[in-house]
C-alpha cells in the first residue's frame, strides 16, 4: 500500500451508484492508490450519510472521511453529536463533520425550512460543546430550542467540521467557523482563487490562523481514456443537473451570461425534463443538452490525457486550494491520473496534512 497523498480526495459513490456496497471497493482501490480522503454525499435514497460513514470507517485503515455534506436540521442535534464521536473514536480520529445548506426547492418539497447562516453557526457552536463534554442547558437560538444536550465529560474531544460552501456568506461562515471548505464543482478560475480568499479572510477576521483553514477544490476530473459516453454524462450530465437545481446562484458566482441560463431552462427538452439530467438522460438525450452549454463553461475542470489532467489538478493549488477533491470518477476511473499525479508529485510540500481532510498539523 502507497503512502496516502492527503492533498487528495474523492467522492464515493459518485453520481447514481447500483448499490452502496460499491463504496467497498472504491475504498479499498483508493487506498491502495493513496488518495488521501474520502467525501460522502447525502441523497434521500441509498446515499444516507451516516450508514455510509461508518461503512467507510470499517473497512479502510488510512483514508480520512468527511461527510460533504449532511443537513443539520435533519437529525437531532444529540443525534448528529452521537454519530460525529462514534465516527472520531471508530476511525482513530480521522473522521469530520461536514455540513452544507442543502437545496431550497427540494427542502420545501419535504417539508423542511431554508437553512440560515445564523442556524448553522449556532449548530456549530452547539457541536464543539457538546464535544467537549459541556452540559447545554437551556439553550435557545437560531438553531433551536433545547432543555439539554450533553453527552457526558468522558466523551471530550476536537472533531474537525467541513462546510461545503457557494455563496460569499457562506464561504465566510466557513472561514470563521469550520475547519475546512469544500467549493463547488465548475468554479472558474477565477471564481475559486476568491472564493479561496474569502475563506482566508475571514478565518483571519475572526483572530483564526487562516492557513489552518483547509480549503478544498471539488474538481471534476474525467480524462479522455474513459468512454465518451461516460465522459459526457459526468460533464455535461453533472454541469446541466447543477443548472436544473440553482443555475442563478452558479452562473453568478462564475459571472457567467446569464442570457445563456435562460436559453438552457427555455429549451423544451429542458422544461419537460423530470429529475436529474446525469442520473437518467440518455447518451442522445445528452448530445443535445451539450449544444446548450458553452465549452467555456465545462472548461472549469480536468480532462484530455492524464498529463493534461495532472496540469490542471495542480493549477487549483496554485490558485490557493490546500486539497483538491477529483470529483466524478470512482479511484479505478482515477487510477492513471492518481498515478500520474504521484510520478511528479513535490517532495515534502504536503507533508503537514493529516489523514483528516478537515486537521491541519502545525
Amino acid at each position: 500500500m502507497l503512502n496516502n497523498m492527503n492533498e487528495l480526495g474523492f467522492y464515493t459513490l459518485a453520481g447514481q451508484p447500483e448499490s452502496p456496497r460499491d463504496l467497498i471497493e472504491e475504498v479499498e482501490q483508493a487506498e491502495a492508490l493513496g488518495i488521501g480522503a474520502c467525501f460522502i454525499s447525502e441523497r434521500f435514497n441509498i446515499k444516507e450519510a451516516a450508514t455510509l460513514s461508518g461503512a467507510v470507517g470499517a473497512v479502510s485503515r488510512k483514508i480520512g472521511i468527511a461527510t460533504a455534506a449532511t443537513n443539520h436540521t435533519t437529525r437531532h442535534p444529540m443525534v448528529t453529536a452521537a454519530f460525529a464521536m462514534t465516527m472520531h473514536q471508530l476511525t482513530g480520529g480521522r473522521f469530520s463533520l461536514g455540513l452544507g445548506r442543502g437545496i431550497d426547492p427540494l427542502f420545501k418539497a419535504y417539508g423542511l425550512e431554508p437553512i440560515t447562516t445564523a442556524q448553522i453557526e449556532d449548530f456549530v457552536g452547539l457541536m464543539r460543546r457538546i464535544w467537549k463534554g459541556e452540559f447545554v442547558v437551556g439553550h435557545d437560538g437560531p438553531a433551536g430550542e433545547y432543555p439539554l444536550l450533553m453527552m457526558g465529560p468522558q466523551y471530550e474531544a476536537h472533531i474537525p467540521m467541513t462546510f461545503t460552501a457557494f455563496g460569499p456568506n457562506s464561504l465566510a461562515l466557513g472561514g470563521r467557523a469550520f475547519d475546512a471548505v469544500v467549493l463547488h464543482t465548475f468554479f472558474t478560475e477565477e471564481t475559486t482563487e476568491r472564493c479561496v480568499k474569502t475563506v482566508k479572510r475571514a478565518a483571519e477576521e475572526a483572530g483564526r490562523d487562516p492557513e489552518s483553514v483547509r480549503v478544498w477544490s471539488c474538481f471534476a476530473t474525467i480524462g479522455d481514456h474513459l468512454p465518451e459516453a461516460l465522459r459526457r454524462k459526468k460533464t455535461v450530465g453533472r454541469l446541466a443537473t447543477y443548472l436544473q437545481g440553482y443555475g442563478d446562484l452558479l452562473v453568478k458566482t462564475n459571472d457567467w451570461d446569464p442570457a445563456i441560463l435562460a436559453r438552457f431552462r427555455a429549451d423544451d427538452f429542458i422544461q419537460n425534463f423530470r429529475g436529474g439530467l446525469d442520473m437518467t438522460a440518455t447518451s442522445d438525450e445528452l448530445d443535445h443538452v451539450a449544444t446548450l452549454i458553452p465549452e467555456e463553461w465545462l472548461a472549469a475542470s480536468a480532462t484530455g490525457t492524464p498529463e493534461q489532467c495532472v496540469d490542471a489538478i495542480r493549477n487549483q493549488f496554485a490558485l490557493g486550494c490546500d486539497g483538491v477533491i477529483l470529483h466524478g470518477a470512482s479511484p479505478t476511473q482515477l487510477e492513471c491520473i492518481v498515478a500520474q499525479y504521484r510520478g511528479s508529485r513535490p517532495a515534502g510540500v504536503f507533508d503537514h496534512l493529516p489523514a483528516n481532510p478537515a486537521a491541519f498539523n502545525c
